[in-house]
């Protein structure tokens, strides 16, 4: 929020993604949680023994993530259900990410825009700058060798699927970053969002030194 109000830091990007933060992240207030993530907050025994003999699980919360995250997505949605049933509503920015991101809409949306607003105007002009996109897109295999080579010390545990949704970014595309971590890794979408969005809006911050180190004052 800083950065996009003070420095004025790409502000259409930072300033919903810090506002939606902090909306997400007030505590007590479950705007992020889905019916059955705010059951299991609740922590009511009755209730979650209902939920844990529909999923053969101990009556646990730790049990029964572990069990909805082996779960089919069927078997997820009526649990969703029976939470709704039970007498509890998904927050407002859970509903919204139902509807614009699990649906897939939202990022659709996003590339339209993005269509719009480009200008292709210098590429046409000179073609060959082509190449420096297309060169970018190593910077996605890069990512995913990055993030199963922690994996293969130990350091931070990721599946395939996982580092597959954070080699992404390396594509430098939030759009494309936001729809296929929605599709293979939805638990790390919120942080490979950010990820994504803020080094892309901190480009300006982050270029200049690796120029200076890169190049002499007179290639500058």
């Amino acid at each position: 929020l800083w950065l996009a109000i003070a420095k004025k830091f790409e502000p259409l990007l930072l300033l919903p993604i810090g506002f939606g933060g902090l909306l997400s992240n007030i505590p007590e207030a479950g705007m992020a949680l889905t019916a059955l993530e705010s059951l299991l907050a609740h922590h009511d025994a009755g209730q979650l023994a209902v939920i844990a003999a529909k999923l053969n699980c101990a009556p646990d919360v730790h049990a029964i993530k572990e069990a909805l995250a082996l779960a089919l997505p069927s078997v997820q949605s009526q649990m969703e259900n029976l939470a709704v049933d039970m007498g509890y509503t998904p927050g407002v920015l859970a509903l919204f990410y139902k509807v614009a991101i699990g649906s897939g809409v939202a990022p659709l949306v996003i590339f339209m825009g993005v269509g719009a607003m480009t200008d292709f105007g210098p590429l046409l002009a000179n073609p060959r700058t082509l190449l420096l996109g297309a060169a970018a897109q190593f910077g996605i295999f890069a990512t995913v060798l990055g993030a199963l080579t922690l994996n293969y010390f130990g350091l931070i545990s990721f599946t395939l699927p996982q580092a597959a949704a954070i080699g992404i970014i390396g594509g430098a595309d939030g759009p494309t970053a936001i729809y296929l971590s929605g599709k293979l890794a939805p638990e790390l979408l919120g942080a490979i969002a950010v990820a994504a969005y803020s080094y892309m809006a901190l480009v300006p911050l982050i270029q200049p030194p690796i120029m200076r180190a890169l190049t002499s004052e007179k290639e500058r």
